[in-house]
């Protein structure tokens, strides 16, 4: 698998504070050489079932996993646990295809959704013959289903967007500060958050920008579009998808203009952006809601907020399956079903902030209290939740990772950090993309 340095970056930059709210997402493998570790070992004659996760899924850290064995003492957990997302899927996939050396639950990342789907489906447990599917997003459990109605994953955590802002900065450009007005001005469409945004630099207090990058616009955009980088079928549109084009025009009138802070998402100088203050909004799915925290420090307690993006969006999210090559499918099964119930679902979220994937759990999720102060005591989880409620179904392919690399790393970049005009960043994302693709 090409991993994308993007998301490499943001992946480590999840796991640094996932102890803190980031809800975040993460990778296994059982080789000692490979940066995993065990946990919750067997013995005294109980099955022992393992699971293959990468990162932090919180499973221990809320204690789900010692309230499993109290409730069923003939069963002992061992989580084996990889940071390395580059070692985590390959490995993994390398153990379906053998038909050995799995874990009995796997973890799958959204990026991998689709090529697990697609090739790999036989080598899972159809899961939507053992629980009631209506308990998920349907367009979460729709990432993990084949075209004949097999399901091979249960969902964890997703990526709800929703629009994080300094509220002092916005008074002293002499912006709206409300979060409902405020998200009325933009709601529905990204270009009236980038004309939002033309309005705060006629007034931005100096040394600030209205955003931290483009490519940072152009991917939440994207996150609410339903056509992306391949359809329903599996065949590659990036250059005929609407909804890139139109995500790619949002960044374009960001990039052209003097409103971005041209920012790279996760690099040192853009968490040092945030101790700064020297951006006003931030594209934030849930689980930035801790990074933002902890890396704007002190300096921004009670001074973000937070407000519904222009549309419903998400980025990130994972899923847990059963390989067929497991050797206790039955009580597989019966764990992930109940670590993915919307009650295990709200433990996790109330540890570590990973948005569940269970409408059901949402009425009581309760985010930590200093949380809540820090974001000016913003609804969190109603403004994710009702996010989540209207995210349109995402068709991803095998190479959905790097497409969306070459444009933001390579397109987008070429236009925000080099002043080429847009049709030459389109056209050299366009030249990376046929060298993924191999065309």
């Amino acid at each position: 698998m090409r991993t994308s340095t993007r998301r490499s970056r943001r992946m480590a930059a999840i796991a640094a504070v996932a102890a803190m709210t980031a809800g975040l997402l993460a990778g296994c493998s059982k080789d000692s050489n490979d940066g995993s570790s065990d946990s919750n070992g067997g013995g005294g004659g109980k099955t022992q079932l393992t699971i293959g996760t990468f990162g932090v899924f919180g499973y221990k850290e809320a204690g789900l996993y010692d309230e499993y064995m109290k409730l069923h003492p003939n069963i002992s957990i061992k989580e084996n646990v990889t940071t390395r997302t580059d070692v985590y899927w390959p490995k993994t996939l390398t153990r379906l295809q053998a038909g050995s050396g799995t874990d009995d639950i796997q973890a799958i990342e959204v990026g991998n959704i689709t090529e697990a789907v697609q090739t790999q489906a036989d080598k899972f447990v159809d899961l939507g013959k053992d629980v009631d599917k209506s308990q998920w997003l349907p367009w979460k459990t729709a990432q993990a289903t084949t075209k004949d109605g097999k399901t091979i994953g249960l969902g964890t955590d997703i990526g709800p967007m929703a629009i994080c802002y300094r509220k002092d900065l916005f008074a002293k450009a002499g912006l709206e500060t409300d979060r409902t007005k405020l998200a009325a001005q933009w709601k529905g469409d990204w270009s009236k958050y980038v004309a939002v945004g033309k309005d705060y630099m006629k007034k931005a207090p100096s040394g600030t920008k209205f955003v931290d990058s483009a490519s940072s616009v152009y991917n939440a955009a994207l996150g609410g579009e339903s056509q992306r980088y391949y359809d329903k079928d599996g065949n590659v549109i990036w250059d005929k998808s609407t909804g890139v084009k139109k995500s790619w025009n949002a960044a374009m009138e960001v990039a052209t203009s003097n409103m971005s802070a041209k920012l790279k998402q996760f690099d040192p100088t853009w968490d040092q952006g945030f101790a700064k203050g020297s951006f006003a909004t931030v594209a934030c799915p849930a689980w930035m809601i801790g990074y933002i925290e902890q890396k704007s420090g002190d300096s921004g307690k009670g001074k973000w907020d937070v407000a519904a993006a222009p549309t419903a969006a998400n980025w990130g999210g994972s899923f847990i399956g059963v390989p067929v090559a497991g050797k206790h499918q039955k009580e597989a099964v019966a764990l992930a079903k109940w670590l993915t119930a919307p009650e295990q679902q709200a433990k996790v979220f109330a540890k570590q902030a990973s948005f569940p994937s269970t409408p059901a759990a949402y009425p009581n999720l309760k985010p930590a209290a200093d949380t809540t102060a820090y974001f000016s005591d913003a609804p969190i989880t109603q403004i994710f939740g009702d996010s989540a409620k209207t995210i349109p179904v995402q068709y991803f392919g095998t190479k959905d990772q790097p497409i969306g690399t070459a444009i933001t790393d390579v397109g987008i970049l070429q236009v925000e950090q080099k002043g080429k005009t847009p049709a030459q960043g389109w056209d050299a994302a366009k030249a990376e993309i046929k060298d993924v693709l191999g065309q």
